[in-house]
């Protein structure tokens, strides 16, 4: 079982920078594969970018391709999200999310990001 708190939210003028952090329970954080995910109003929650379980492996959504980076520090079994050049259209409650083998078994409770144009 993992339990997840993401932090780091809030809200910033487009062009600006916040950085998420989700910090994980257990002894097993560094064999999961962890991920952040995005659900804006009236709208599918849909993956923005994971890391596999040493680091190794990155994937980011084309929307934030360039802007955001994910990273991971199993030594604080904490992971997170720098986001850069933040747009309004990256409005959205932000979701950490662990599993073995892809990060869709474990979810944090989600934190707000508001970008104001």
């Amino acid at each position: 079982q993992v339990q997840l708190v993401e932090s780091g939210g809030g809200l910033v003028q487009a062009g600006g920078s916040l950085r998420l952090s989700c910090a994980a329970s257990g002894r097993t954080f560094s064999s999961y594969a962890m991920g952040w995910f995005r659900q804006a109003p009236g709208k599918e929650r849909e993956i923005v970018a994971r890391i596999s379980w040493n680091g190794g492996s990155t994937y980011y959504a084309d929307s934030v391709k360039g802007r955001f980076t994910i990273s991971r520090d199993n030594a604080k079994s904490t992971v997170y999200l720098q986001m850069n050049s933040l747009k309004p259209e990256d409005t959205a409650v932000y979701y950490c999310a662990a599993g073995t083998y892809a990060p869709n078994e474990y979810w944090g409770q989600g934190t707000q990001v508001t970008v104001s144009s």
